[in-house]
């Protein structure tokens, strides 16, 4: 053999023992999906690459560091750039993505300067980054204040550009409730609608409710009439889901875990006229419970829907499961699924779905491990489980 021959042989042989990973020259971003993983324990994101014929992970890197105690990431419209909310010292930080998949922190982080952020998202177009702080706890007995104040319950709106980690801030509301969880959703004429769950009021007394806001092109947030709707006890996670089922009608509702009485609740957002839905309630974009809620394993605490808004997985923190529902396209009604649930990892606390709507992973913050499914489109059923090990702790993940 000559040499020539011989060079050719070894680079092929090379990108044989590579094709998991790099495809032999195409970069992880191109020939494989992405995972990002944050570690309460060692205060990283770890990155990892997904097979995308069988769902399994490769760890590209662990070395991302971030601040103290993160708790959820989520990533531009691009996929270019990844935001991190460290609860522990209240600020975000900010990535941007490498061609291999690999995070790279901006030169500083945002600082938000508030006291316990419990939850973050953004809206759909990434105009909008929405955090909900509880602030101290107990709050403050002057709260709510004119003014917000980082030691009461507010909402925090910071501006953001698709493909970059700069954000400023835009508005910030006080809130009357004490926070726990917070989705966003294209409404009516462009607006973006804003819910936020709640379990207490300012004086301490359960107050389990759902609030509605919406949001002016500027950042300005401001409550809906009817707002707040109660809810099961404890509500924690929620999801705003809009469905379009081909050749029928969809809508738009509003998916809420409680967490005393393992359940899901739906509302329905009224965004036109029908028989229960009344040209006020389209108006006030009106919350109208559907149904009796669906019974989940115990203390759900986090929710995904598959890309196409058929299928709610739910993350039972208690009792190690994930459990998964049919969305009802029409009326938003939740069946459940076969199987009904799968089993986890200790304390599940956090979900990702891969834009594919292929797979679905889990953070088991308790066992320091990640659970991943593959999911038929069709059915929705899980399957095929893995797990591999995290760094310790982890929390909260997203796919692309």
């Amino acid at each position: 053999m000559s040499k020539k021959t011989g060079g050719v042989a070894a680079l092929v042989a090379l990108c044989g023992l590579s094709l998991f990973l790099l495809n032999c020259g195409s970069t992880v971003s191109r020939s494989s999906g992405l995972l990002y993983v944050l570690s309460q324990g060692s205060s990283d994101v770890s990155s990892y690459a997904i097979n995308l014929s069988s769902g399994n992970l490769s760890l590209i890197n662990s070395n991302a560091k971030t601040e103290n105690t993160p708790s959820s990431i989520i990533l531009d419209p691009a996929g270019t750039v990844a935001f991190v909310l460290n609860a522990g010292s209240g600020d975000i930080t900010g990535y941007t993505i490498g061609k291999d998949g690999s995070l790279s922190p901006s030169s500083g982080t945002t600082a938000i300067t508030v006291q316990n952020p419990i939850a973050m998202t953004r809206d759909a177009a990434g105009t909008f980054l929405f955090v909900v702080s509880q602030g101290s706890i107990p709050p403050p007995s002057n709260c709510p204040l004119p003014e917000p104040d980082a030691t009461c319950p507010h909402l925090s709106v910071f501006s953001m550009q698709s493909g970059s980690t700069s954000l400023s801030l835009a508005s910030q509301t006080s809130l009357p409730r004490v926070p726990t969880g917070i989705a966003a959703t294209a409404g009516p004429n462009s607006t973006v609608l804003l819910y936020v769950t709640s379990n207490l009021d300012l004086i301490g007394t359960n107050d389990n409710t759902v609030s509605e806001y919406s949001v002016d092109p500027s950042g300005n947030v401001a409550e809906q009439a009817g707002s707040p709707y109660t809810t099961a006890s404890n509500p924690s996670a929620v999801v705003a889901v809009t469905t379009s089922p081909i050749g029928g009608s969809g809508g738009l509702f509003v998916y809420l875990a409680n967490v005393t009485t393992n359940s899901v609740s739906v509302f329905q957002v009224c965004t036109v006229q029908t028989a229960t839905c009344t040209q006020q309630n389209v108006t006030d974009l009106t919350l109208l419970p559907v149904g009796t809620p669906s019974t989940v394993g115990s203390e759900p605490v986090a929710m995904v829907v598959d890309p196409k808004s058929q299928f709610l997985f739910v993350a039972s923190k208690n009792s190690n499961q994930v459990f998964g529902f049919r969305i009802n396209a029409t009326q938003g009604t939740l069946s459940a699924l076969n199987p009904a649930n799968v089993s986890t990892g200790s304390a599940p606390i956090a979900l990702a779905m891969h834009s594919s709507g292929k797979f679905l992973y889990v953070s088991n913050n308790a066992s320091s491990n990640i659970s991943g499914f593959n999911v038929d489109t069709t059915s929705g059923a899980m399957s095929s489980p893995i797990t591999i090990t995290s760094l310790g702790n982890p929390a909260g993940l997203v796919s692309k």
